[in-house]
């Protein structure tokens, strides 16, 4: 049996595709753009302030959990999300990385 597409690529190409795959949906940016521009976790804004249904905005809030940008806390009856600082400083570090490194030597 051959093998997965994946496997022909190393652990940082794989993880850089995985992250630009679940940033690449205009709702999970302005999800993070929103969040990130709050001054606390936030509960139950998400809604109104995107303007897609909670189960949309549940399932987005879920791929961004997975790839570790945002973290959720129990308040209540409401989770409540808000920016994991150190992944988002990480990831930043990554796509400055991947970017600084490209050479810019095309016409």
């Amino acid at each position: 049996m051959g093998i997965t597409k994946t496997q022909i690529f190393d652990r940082r190409q794989n993880e850089l595709a995985q992250l630009f795959k679940i940033l690449g949906h205009p709702a999970r940016i302005a999800i993070l753009q929103y969040i990130s521009k709050q001054d606390a976790c936030i509960c139950n804004d998400l809604v109104e302030e995107i303007g897609l249904a909670q189960a949309t905005i549940s399932q987005h809030l879920k791929e961004l959990k997975s790839i570790g940008l945002l973290k959720g806390e129990i308040e209540g009856k409401s989770m409540c999300y808000c920016i994991d600082i150190d992944n988002w400083n990480a990831l930043q570090q990554n796509l400055n990385s991947f970017f600084n490194t490209t050479k810019q030597n095309c016409c």
